[in-house]
């Protein structure tokens, strides 16, 4: 399986969605595949925000190799399941698929805790470090949720 993680600018949430996931496949012995994205290009080619990146770290994640990308139509094509951490990224991620957008494909990721919800993951970006926390919190919960769903199938 191939997951593709997308935030707005690939530096706060995703990177993070994208180590805690891949964290969790490889404890589960699994070969699963798990890249990120950001639906603007202000920081293609940039590290993880330093904040994402203490946060991941301080769990036991590295996720200082990564470098944000745009997200693209062809991701539809590449990917399984793609998640989006919020509303407004679903809706540029509808833009930029166009005909190419995959409703069976793309979700909420909270909606892994929730379904049906379509409750955001809060960007941290402006906020200081307990909102990556709070951040780290919430997409560890929806991985664990979509890994446990997945396994049962």
């Amino acid at each position: 399986m191939k997951i593709l993680m997308v935030c707005l600018g690939n530096i706060c949430r995703s990177p993070l969605a994208e180590g805690i996931l891949q964290q969790k496949i490889a404890e589960a012995g699994l070969n699963w595949t798990v890249d990120s994205a950001g639906t603007n290009g202000y920081h293609v080619g940039e590290a993880p925000h330093h904040l994402s990146q203490k946060v991941a770290r301080i769990n036991g994640i590295d996720i200082s190799r990564q470098r944000a990308r745009r997200f693209v139509a062809a991701d539809f094509d590449r990917f399984d399941r793609i998640f989006a951490m919020a509303g407004d990224v679903m809706d540029e991620m509808r833009r930029i698929g166009g005909n190419r957008f995959d409703t069976g494909k793309a979700d909420l990721l909270m909606n892994t805790v929730q379904p049906g919800t379509d409750l955001d993951v809060p960007d941290p970006w402006y906020g200081p470090e307990p909102g990556y926390h709070e951040v780290y919190d919430m997409i560890s919960k929806a991985c664990d949720a979509f890994l446990e769903r997945e396994l049962e199938k």
